[in-house]
């Protein structure tokens, strides 16, 4: 069984937020509403300040929080490691937005649900990667099967030494990045 997730080039990543647009465009969201956002970080001091881009969206987590809090069971992690939301379930308690350690869930306010990125698992599903890897014109994002060691993304986190987004919470995320 596969198991499915990103690696995020930062060294790559220019902010143009086209990721989150592909995002917005493939799940019908309002312009208001980010499953992927794109946070500047500031480095340094003026005159060698420099500004660099962190993508942060759902980190599809081994040991995800919002699981364990949810009090109907909507939230479930998939055989493949895709973390979802049955949106027929959800009673919009939004305990699963508190208990997110990356702010990665949005409340639907129309349909009185959390929200979050899904891996756009219908085209996974189809053999096509998620609409944001796609989409990246500078080539930031990978997606693939860490189960598979011969995968782009299984070798680049040995390569380019990816980390997780804050190990510390013991989240067990499966989205890795490269900083340098």
């Amino acid at each position: 069984m596969p198991k499915y997730g990103l690696v995020i080039d930062l060294t790559k990543c220019v902010g143009c937020r086209t990721c989150t647009t592909a995002c917005q465009t493939q799940n019908e969201l309002e312009p208001y509403e980010r499953w992927v956002r794109v946070q500047e970080i500031a480095e340094g001091k003026f005159p060698a300040a420099t500004k660099r881009f962190l993508t942060v969206q759902c980190q599809h987590c081994d040991k995800a929080p919002c699981i364990s809090v949810c009090p109907v069971r909507a939230n479930y992690k998939r055989k493949d490691g895709i973390v979802m939301i049955d949106e027929d379930r959800c009673v919009g308690c939004k305990y699963c937005i508190v208990a997110c350690p990356y702010q990665a869930r949005i409340f639907n306010e129309d349909r009185g649900v959390a929200q979050k990125c899904w891996l756009c698992y219908a085209r996974v599903e189809k053999g096509v990667a998620p609409a944001c890897v796609i989409a990246c014109p500078a080539g930031a994002r990978y997606f693939g099967d860490f189960e598979d060691p011969e995968s782009d993304v299984s070798r680049l986190v040995v390569r380019r030494k990816a980390t997780k987004l804050r190990p510390d919470l013991g989240t067990e995320p499966s989205l890795y990045y490269i900083r340098s």
